[in-house]
């Protein structure tokens, strides 16, 4: 849940979410950075790819290098794996291993959307620049996920939403696969 975890406590009060999940989608700081706080509220349990796991550990390292503080994070409770299957309510989401800007790094597939952390953006793709990024991976994810219909929803971990088709006619770096 990002690294703004007062932001997103509020968010759960104001809604009386009940939270019984922190899915990470890759263990980069501003993707976790929240994990510890929204646990201590919530109590929900922390799932994330295990191949994440040293950059998870690593986390507030990686933080401090970018100048950010980081308070501890606690394990995970539970490892996710391609193909497992995630319910929300009454809605089923398919775990989809897509390494490359991350090594553990998944997607969340189902109801006509996929959640794609920073795997793919509108536009854009996640870098691979930091510590564990694969571009060849990458690309093999990007296959995968143009494998989905069209107009799948694409939310990402960083800017507007987009279409799985949109961004197989319009971004740069899919085109050029």
């Amino acid at each position: 849940p990002g690294d703004e975890p007062d932001r997103i406590i509020e968010l759960i009060k104001n809604n009386a979410f009940e939270v019984k999940a922190i899915i990470c989608t890759h263990a980069h700081f501003d993707h976790i950075g929240a994990v510890g706080d929204v646990k201590k509220v919530t109590g929900a349990k922390v799932l994330i790819h295990e191949s994440d796991m040293e950059l998870y550990r690593g986390a507030k390292d990686q933080a401090a290098f970018w100048g950010y503080d980081l308070d501890d994070i606690p394990e995970p409770d539970t490892f996710l794996n391609e193909g497992d299957e995630v319910r929300i309510g009454n809605l089923t989401f398919k775990v989809l291993h897509t390494p490359g800007h991350s090594p553990g790094g998944i997607c969340l597939y189902g109801e006509g959307v996929v959640f794609t952390g920073d795997t793919l953006f509108h536009g854009s793709v996640g870098r691979t620049d930091f510590h564990g990024g694969d571009m060849a991976k990458l690309k093999e994810s990007f296959k995968r996920l143009l494998g989905l219909p069209e107009d799948t929803t694409v939310f990402s971990g960083h800017g507007p939403e987009t279409t799985i088709g949109r961004e197989k006619r319009e971004n740069f770096f899919i085109t050029e696969l």
